[in-house]
């Protein structure tokens, strides 16, 4: 199973693919490859998904240059590229107050 660390990495390298439902939910609501790339060492884990149904996979949070919170979920498959399975900007209604990691 990937790392954390492989995961962030692989970011930071511009090492990721969409699924279809994903690469629309991008689209939809303006998330720019950038910003995922961004993202990269500020992860933090929010859910690990082992038994998910095709892959083990996680839901983690990242934080853009702009300070803009995205959840991503992503396969923890090894494999050359980091999958993202789907991704969106986090209801601040909805999720508890991620300010305080924007900081560290």
């Amino acid at each position: 199973m990937k790392s954390l660390e492989c995961i962030g990495s692989d970011l930071t390298q511009g090492q990721f693919e969409f699924t279809r439902h994903a690469f629309k939910r991008a689209i939809e609501r303006n998330i720019s490859d950038r910003e995922i790339i961004e993202c990269d060492s500020k992860i933090r884990l929010i859910e690990d998904y082992p038994d998910d149904k095709y892959s083990p996979s996680c839901l983690i949070l990242g934080f853009t240059d702009d300070r803009r919170a995205l959840h991503l979920q992503v396969s923890r498959a090894e494999t050359p590229k980091v999958k993202v399975i789907t991704l969106y900007e986090p209801d601040p209604k909805s999720w508890e107050d991620y300010s305080v990691w924007r900081m560290s």
